[in-house]
């Protein structure tokens, strides 16, 4: 059970960041004694101070000012990510479901033939909150789930060796990484056109990444390789996985992504999702449909479509 968890709340005056302790919210401002610490990225801007600053607050006996965590409204975690970074392509099981959809052969094992982690961007403003009704884009009628272990980074990250790659990372959340498939192509451009696929249409729409409903501190994670992992459609599982079954651990992912690119608190990346997505299914969410995304260790992430 994770020590404490860390939240964007709506308070009176905005956005706030929290921590939940007990099933209580406090202000991440008071509870700390840093007037700071207003947003989630403040927080994570300080992460080294932060983070011994909460564990030891939430670990006493405080009579500051609290809200019930039940009737607190909750917002993304992280409110605005600089960069969402997301895996495509990354657990082995759900490789073999999409070379099956598209009657090719197993691939090898990237390792085997000298591939690293392969990521694109979906836009920061992309995210929602838990409990948040996300409207279905009009231009696409085949929006898919996708559940996926989210990391937060914590630490200014730049050519990280892989043993020293779980050190930048803050702490997990989870996320629905919606994709609207029938908008991933243009269907006018031959296949060996490099123009050919168009990632923003397919990948960034508005509240196309659910995210939350909290953050949970990396140290309360023992392996984040080895989380149980589950979506649910209208109370249907979907996908039923382990994160042991990612081709690239996320220490590979951070150590290739900070080879190429500062990463910055606040950054998230996403891990992969694994078998059981709708277009293996030729299923796609409707209006009306609800999700629920469950990993081992961090919580549920809920939300309904209209």
């Amino acid at each position: 059970m994770a020590s404490y968890l860390l939240v964007t709340y709506q308070s009176e005056k905005g956005p706030r960041a929290g921590v939940v302790v007990d099933e209580k919210v406090f202000d991440a401002a008071v509870l700390t004694r840093k007037a700071s610490y207003v947003t989630m990225l403040d927080v994570l801007n300080d992460w080294k101070t932060a983070q011994s600053l909460i564990r030891k607050a939430a670990a006493g006996k405080n009579k500051l000012k609290s809200r019930p965590l039940a009737r607190t409204k909750l917002l993304s975690p992280v409110l605005w990510p600089s960069a969402i970074y997301c895996a495509g392509a990354n657990y082995t099981d759900h490789m073999l479901e999409m070379a099956r959809l598209q009657n090719l052969p197993p691939a090898p094992d990237p390792h085997e033939v000298g591939l690293n982690p392969w990521h694109f961007i979906k836009a920061s403003r992309s995210v929602a909150a838990n409990g948040a009704t996300i409207k279905l884009p009009a231009a696409s009628k085949a929006i898919d789930w996708e559940a996926e272990l989210g990391a937060v980074i914590g630490r200014t990250a730049k050519n990280v060796p892989l043993d020293k790659a779980l050190d930048y990372v803050a702490g997990y959340t989870i996320a629905n990484e919606l994709s609207a498939r029938d908008l991933g192509k243009r269907n006018q451009l031959p296949d060996s056109s490099p123009f050919k696929w168009d990632w923003v249409g397919q990948k960034c729409f508005d509240d196309a990444c659910p995210l939350g409903p909290w953050i949970v501190p990396a140290k309360d994670i023992k392996d984040p390789q080895k989380l149980g992992i589950k979506l649910w459609v209208n109370d249907v599982i979907k996908q039923d996985s382990n994160t042991s079954m990612m081709i690239f651990t996320l220490a590979e992912q951070i150590s290739h992504l900070s080879a190429r690119i500062t990463l910055h608190p606040g950054d998230i990346i996403l891990t992969g999702t694994p078998a059981g997505v709708g277009a293996a299914r030729k299923e796609f969410l409707k209006r009306g449909d609800t999700t629920k995304v469950w990993i081992e260790g961090i919580g549920t992430l809920t939300n309904k479509y209209a």
